[in-house]
């Protein structure tokens, strides 16, 4: 059952997770900043409304936010949001009892109940630590949204997808492989994704849009080495990771705080230049042939999600049948 009442689905999404099925459904948010507007347009338009606005005065209304992996997310007013004590020690505690019954799984015969009640098992433990980051950006982006002194959300343009990616092989001259350091690198992509940056930043933008604020993001290069009071890029590097010294003006400050003021800045900069905040969206269409058992084409999509022990698969509608020729857009006469 619904849990609010909804538009008519625009799509249609079947997850299953652990032996647990889950029914999400997508549609218009009626409860958006401009009614009868879509997103894009709404925060054009509250953008050019504040554009007429001084750099102080849209200083006073602006908060910057640094995500990093020791705390995710300092804002430039000096808060830092982190997973509580308690909850940290309980993830660890699950992520020992999921690797225990992985390897239980693992010795079980395959395709038997017993190991599929131990891959269920795991997929339970793992579930626990999504609920709570998922907790987590909900609660951290209704207390950034909540603040009435605050209009304009600045974060750094991240390419988490990127970030996370694991390191490609090196070999020698003779073929063999090398050190890449791929073990330190899976156990930083462990905390990056750990840390919800994306999930906090995409909850802080819808929330923010029904009170008919702004999320915008900056480019992320040298936010931490650039002085937040003269704009000197510190290209040496720091002598303490937690603190942050100007080796121009000799600004001393701590070096998230800092770097939440730099991204409030270029926020700010971003907004009063005019430049457009949302890029244009380009609409795609998958063709995949059918069987000879389907007859005709069915328009629309569908996707499906399996997580746990399984990989994840997406599947399309929008499909051709054999030997059929790919629509081609009519030409304007």
């Amino acid at each position: 059952m619904a849990h609010r009442p909804h538009a008519v689905p625009a799509s249609i999404q079947i997850a299953v997770d652990g032996g647990q099925w889950w029914l999400s459904l997508a549609a218009d948010d009626p409860a958006i900043a401009i009614p009868g507007k879509d997103a894009d347009t709404a925060t054009e338009q509250i953008a050019e409304d504040w554009r007429h606005l001084s750099r102080d005065q849209l200083a006073e209304r602006t908060l910057g936010g640094d995500r990093g992996v020791a705390k995710p997310l300092v804002t430039s007013d000096g808060q830092i949001f982190d997973l509580p004590p308690e909850p940290k020690a309980r993830i660890q505690k699950h992520r020992r009892q999921r690797k225990k019954w992985q390897r239980r799984a693992a010795r079980r015969r395959t395709g038997s109940k017993n190991r599929r009640k131990a891959q269920q098992q795991a997929a339970r433990y793992q579930r626990y630590e999504k609920h709570v980051r998922h907790d987590y950006a909900h609660q951290t982006s209704h207390q950034l949204v909540i603040n009435d002194t605050r209009d304009l959300y600045v974060f750094e343009d991240l390419k988490i997808v990127n970030m996370t990616k694991r390191p490609k092989a090196k070999r020698d001259a003779q073929g063999r492989f090398l050190p890449n350091g791929r073990k330190a690198k899976a156990g930083l992509n462990r905390v990056i994704l750990a840390s919800a940056w994306g999930t906090v930043v995409s909850f802080t933008r819808y929330k923010a849009l029904r009170q008919g604020k702004l999320v915008i993001t900056v480019p992320p290069p040298y936010s931490s080495q650039e002085c937040a009071v003269c704009g000197h890029i510190n290209l040496d590097r720091r002598l303490s990771q937690a603190e942050f010294v100007c080796q121009d003006c000799g600004h001393t400050d701590n070096a998230d705080h800092n770097a939440s003021v730099v991204i409030k800045q270029r926020g700010i900069k971003k907004l009063l230049s005019g430049d457009p905040l949302t890029k244009k969206h380009t609409r795609t269409r998958i063709f995949r042939k059918l069987g000879p058992e389907r007859s005709e084409v069915t328009p629309g999509e569908m996707s499906v999600r399996r997580l746990g022990p399984t990989a994840p698969a997406q599947r399309s509608m929008s499909q051709e049948l054999p030997g059929a020729i790919p629509e081609t857009p009519a030409s304007a006469s």
